[in-house]
């Protein structure tokens, strides 16, 4: 069965001050996490921890090469990765105890979603924080 995005999580996520660990943030310009963090730090007030393999700093953040580094709680893992290299990430959300997972517009994997819901974690898949801020007027 397809997932269904519930818009009340998206709005609860969207709006509840967290901590968002952004899997794909480094400070290559061209790429759309850097625009999206940028929102979800200073328009919504989020939290945002950078996540890449070289571990970058990010929009003065200390960034981190895996979940598993990064002290304390997530609430959400925002992944901007590949629909073929996501479901490895959703796997680490839920090992290290995320409260959800958002795969970001068009990174879609049906079987890592339903293992996070399996898992308890809030799950919104293929659509953009920016996008869906926008049409909830935050």
């Amino acid at each position: 069965m397809a997932h269904v995005n519930d818009p009340a999580t998206i709005r609860r996520l969207l709006t509840t001050p967290g901590r968002w660990a952004v899997v794909g943030l480094s400070n290559n310009p061209r790429r759309a996490a850097v625009g999206v963090s940028l929102f979800l730090q200073q328009h919504l007030g989020q939290e945002i921890i950078p996540v890449s393999l070289k571990g970058d700093d990010v929009h003065g953040a200390t960034g981190y090469k895996t979940l598993a580094e990064i002290p304390g709680r997530i609430d959400v893992v925002d992944c901007f990765v590949n629909s073929t290299r996501v479901g490895d990430v959703v796997d680490q959300a839920i090992a290290v105890g995320a409260r959800a997972v958002w795969l970001q517009l068009g990174v879609i994997d049906e079987a890592a979603a339903q293992r996070a819901v399996d898992a308890g974690l809030d799950v919104v898949m293929d659509t953009c924080p920016k996008i869906e801020a926008a049409a909830l007027g935050l």
